[in-house]
């Protein structure tokens, strides 16, 4: 039992990351609602992917050959990056094809930087740490790069299932909302 619960982690830190809005539902359920068509919801998990897989896998990599980051940095980055899209999208100076809803790109670079400045795959460290290494005191690693992709793996599809589910049910939940509203009498002043 004691070798299962870093994957339980795992899996479990892949959910609570599909419940946080800012890693990509509210966007896969504005697709949704923009189209009417729950399945262009699910379609934008795939960049959601994309992007939350970029994010992680830099960490597992590191973690997997033993490199050292610094969170602090990592985080600074992405945040700047973040600062620097919201300056420009705040200036009024952009084309309209970039005041556009976001397209696959954009909806991959959200994912990469929100992942990336949550700390996503650092969040990962104490759970891969038992996965990867093998017996701590010769230093050896055991397959550690194959777990650790397989790990990123699971974290994804724990992620993305509950993306999924989160903008197919808000999605459901605001087109019950409509209906409801078209059905109601007007209200006077």
């Amino acid at each position: 039992m004691a070798s299962l619960w870093p994957w339980l982690v795992v899996a479990g830190m892949g959910v609570l990351h599909g419940l946080n809005p800012t890693t990509g539902w509210m966007f896969a359920a504005a697709w949704g609602l923009r189209a009417h068509d729950k399945a262009q919801a699910l379609r934008a998990l795939w960049p959601i992917a994309v992007g939350h897989v970029a994010s992680v896998a830099l960490v597992v990599v590191a973690v997997a050959l033993g490199l050292s980051m610094d969170r602090g940095l990592l985080q600074w980055l992405a945040g700047g990056l973040f600062a620097v899209v919201a300056l420009v999208h705040l200036s009024g100076r952009l084309p309209a094809m970039a005041r556009a809803p976001a397209g696959h790109a954009g909806l991959a670079l959200w994912s990469f930087m929100m992942s990336t400045a949550h700390g996503a795959g650092l969040m990962l460290v104490p759970a891969l740490i038992p996965l990867c290494m093998g017996d701590a005191s010769t230093g050896a690693m055991n397959g550690s790069l194959l777990l650790a992709f397989a790990a990123v793996a699971l974290h994804t599809a724990a992620m993305l299932a509950t993306t999924g589910l989160m903008a197919v049910g808000v999605g459901a939940g605001v087109g019950w909302l409509r209906r409801l509203a078209r059905r109601s009498p007007a209200v006077p002043h």
